[in-house]
């Protein structure tokens, strides 16, 4: 039996003279060695995508963390920081495709980036600079650390201990999460449900309430070396039982 197809949306890079579209490996490899799929790399095409040719392919979606940010003027806002970089193609790729996929009961799994669009996709808001929100921490990895630095656990995250984030890792109260984020929650869109929460109150995970499957989103980086992390090995693997769980009902 042919493994589950998982969508992942590419971002749009400028990598020398040449725009490309590309998904980091580690993404990557988290679907195909973490949840045990088959990792379908999707061009930011914006209106030009057949989602409808995807979605017959897809048995998951999974959206990526990213440098860019989701344009503010998706959700009503003008851009605070015109300087820090944007991704237009993929909004415009990654936002129909969350709500087709949510419509359609794909499992989906949504990191970073993608823990916002989601938000956003379905009708909230961000902070556009969580660390000049009174109250809030100071969210962001320090950029003259190393990658294994900024990757470390940085803060705690209570979980919901009624939730589906505390039923995947055994009944945890609360564990440590890696932190490399500027943007966070701000209004949390109708029929998300909370499943995790900062110290200082932020959102760090949630679930689409009524969906009909899996359809979880965290603020983290479980993907950065997830076999090295039994939470995230936890995590991907029950997405990937979502994933195979679909393929075989349809």
């Amino acid at each position: 039996m042919r493994s589950p197809v998982v969508l992942v949306p590419a971002c749009v890079k400028q990598i020398g003279a040449h725009p490309y579209h590309t998904a980091q490996l580690k993404y990557v490899a988290a679907v195909a060695d973490g949840a045990r799929c088959t990792p379908l790399i999707v061009p930011a095409l914006g209106a030009a995508t057949d989602f409808e040719a995807l979605l017959a392919l897809a048995d998951g979606v999974m959206l990526t963390g990213s440098p860019s940010n989701v344009h503010a003027s998706l959700y009503g806002e003008a851009l605070l920081d015109p300087s820090l970089p944007l991704d237009p193609a993929r909004d415009a790729t990654t936002l129909p495709l969350i709500r087709a996929a949510i419509k359609r009961g794909i499992p989906l799994l949504a990191i970073c980036r993608g823990f916002q669009e989601v938000n956003v996709a379905l009708g909230g808001s961000l902070h556009q600079a969580v660390q000049d929100v009174p109250g809030m921490a100071d969210h962001r990895e320090r950029e003259d650390d190393t990658l294994e630095q900024q990757y470390a656990p940085s803060h705690r995250v209570l979980l919901d201990p009624g939730g589906r984030l505390a039923q995947i890792l055994g009944g945890a109260s609360g564990i440590m999460v890696n932190s490399l984020h500027g943007q966070g929650i701000h209004r949390l869109a109708d029929g998300l449900a909370v499943e995790a929460r900062a110290d200082d109150g932020l959102v760090e995970a949630y679930r689409v309430a009524d969906a009909k499957g899996f359809t979880l989103a965290v603020q983290w980086h479980p993907e950065w070396r997830f076999s090295e992390n039994p939470d995230a090995v936890k995590l991907f693997s029950a997405f990937g039982d979502a994933c195979r769980a679909y393929k075989a009902a349809r």
